[in-house]
């Protein structure tokens, strides 16, 4: 149980004391280009009023989430209480209907385009297989997700391959398994992938390219600009070099250029200003070579909010704005409109999915309340990375108590395994106690380590009041099967 000393800094408005670590300012921009906040799901799904959720914070969870009088909440008309009873804790719960309508509104919102769901985000066998049902093709950037997702039968003519480093068996997978497009990242490529297609044959490819944009929620996801690892530059003049050798290789077939400027991208603006230049790049190989590409890649990176109130990218504002600004400079240029590729994948999965954890000790220190689950930095290292800001909820009964500022931190041996920081949860929490993290779909399993020897969570799936396990959690007899040697 919890001291009783805790209840006067909790009941009572205790100072912010020193800010938490948080995600660095985007570049500003001209925020006209995308006046009004909103998810890809029709808005009175994101919108419904509720009773039991006065405050809002569901609008960030999946459209299906609904809040209970008991304190519980339903996502997909699964109780999520009585999922982390059945599969355990920690758990990832992911709404396979959130996926499949957000990959539909994608596909509306760039009509005659090719979408490529970006599986680092999140791959699972499922996934794969939903994200093919909806109509998209796969982005992979290693053997690894491209092996997986053979195995569900996904159409390897519909993926496209890339990375900064690819290593052989990356290259020798793409080539045996036959992948649509495979991007050209450093000039070491170009001769590594020749040598490896058969004589009398030949493969797409892009080259990446980076177009001096500076657009991102940190730095560390910043990838338009010349002093990070991605692509080949506009600027010292890499990239056009790496056109010429291209075209020079009677096995690689140049079939357009590749841009991702970054990730949790708000506004519209930065994206503009990455088709122009790479368009303008365009038009100058068609004036050097007489070759006219026929496809553009705009990457992905679009921003979702994490918290209530904060902004995601409208992706129908961005569709019309790309498609509006690609016709014109083309228009300009004189050059065929190329086919248009995107690449989401946080804006797909990331909130369709909810992690859930068990309380295992709530202390105070000072003036600050600390809530210790059975997870943190080995299942979701991003606040470590990035700092990144949630917003966890009690789950499972009403508390009556006064909300008190806290940190959610996690199980591991480090002081900055902290999964929460400065958010508020009631004065009473307690070991025992369910607390759900929503926004938890991109980048927490796919990123998720061994760390302290603590297996990786479940992932479950839940449609139309059903969950099924989709992943299993990782034990300790995975674990030490691998450790054979003394």
């Amino acid at each position: 149980m919890r001291p009783t000393a805790a209840a006067t800094p909790c009941g009572a408005a205790p100072s912010a004391g020193p800010g938490p670590a948080v995600i660095a300012p985007p570049v500003p921009a001209d925020t006209s280009d995308a006046p009004t906040p909103r998810d890809p799901q029709p808005p009175e799904d994101r919108t419904a009023a509720s009773p039991h959720d006065p405050a809002g914070e569901l609008s960030v969870w999946p459209a299906s989430a609904r809040a209970t009088a008991e304190g519980d909440v339903t996502v997909a008309g699964v109780s999520v209480t009585e999922a982390a009873e059945r599969f355990g804790t920690p758990v990832y719960l992911l709404d396979e209907n959130e996926v499949r309508q957000r990959c539909r509104a994608y596909l509306r919102a760039f009509p005659g385009a090719d979408v490529a769901y970006a599986a680092k985000a999140f791959l699972c066998r499922a996934v794969a297989h939903w994200v093919r049902e909806e109509g998209l093709g796969l982005d992979v950037c290693s053997a690894g997700e491209l092996e997986l997702a053979v195995t569900t039968g996904f159409p390897t003519d519909r993926v496209i391959l890339h990375g900064n480093a690819k290593s052989p068996d990356d290259l020798g997978a793409a080539l045996r398994l036959g992948v649509g497009r495979i991007v050209i990242d450093s000039p070491w490529e170009i001769s590594r992938l020749a040598a490896r297609i058969p004589e009398g044959t030949r493969r797409q490819v892009m080259v990446r390219i980076v177009p001096g944009v500076c657009a991102g929620g940190h730095t560390a996801v910043r990838t338009g600009t010349d002093d990070q690892k991605f692509g080949l530059s506009l600027t010292d003049g890499t990239a056009q070099h790496a056109v010429a050798r291209i075209l020079e290789q009677p096995k690689l077939e140049l079939v357009g250029l590749h841009c991702h400027i970054g990730s949790q991208i708000s506004t519209v603006k930065p994206y503009l200003s990455a088709l122009r230049r790479t368009v303008g790049l365009l038009a100058r190989i068609r004036d050097q070579y007489g070759v006219a590409l026929p496809q553009l890649d705009l990457g992905g990176g679009h921003a979702v909010a994490y918290r209530p109130g904060e902004r995601s990218l409208d992706i129908e504002a961005l569709g019309s704005r790309v498609r509006a600004e690609l016709t014109e400079a083309c228009a300009a240029a004189r050059l065929p409109v190329p086919r248009l590729t995107i690449e989401p994948g946080r804006g797909i999965i990331a909130q369709a999915g909810v992690a859930v954890y068990r309380v295992l000790a709530v202390k105070t220190t000072g003036t600050k309340i600390l809530v210790a689950v059975d997870g943190g930095m080995s299942d979701n290292p991003r606040p470590a990375l990035y700092g990144v800001r949630y917003a966890p909820r009690l789950v499972g009964r009403r508390s009556a108590e006064a909300p008190c500022r806290a940190d959610v931190v996690g199980r591991h041996c480090e002081a900055g395994d902290v999964l929460a920081a400065d958010v508020m949860m009631p004065g009473d929490v307690r070991p025992g106690d369910l607390v759900a993290v929503p926004v938890a779909g991109a980048y927490h399993l796919s990123m998720a380590s061994g760390y302290n020897l603590v297996g990786r969570p479940p992932v479950v799936a839940l449609t139309d009041g059903a969950a099924r396990l989709l992943v299993r959690r990782e034990s300790l007899a995975d674990m030490n099967g691998r450790d054979i040697g003394l």
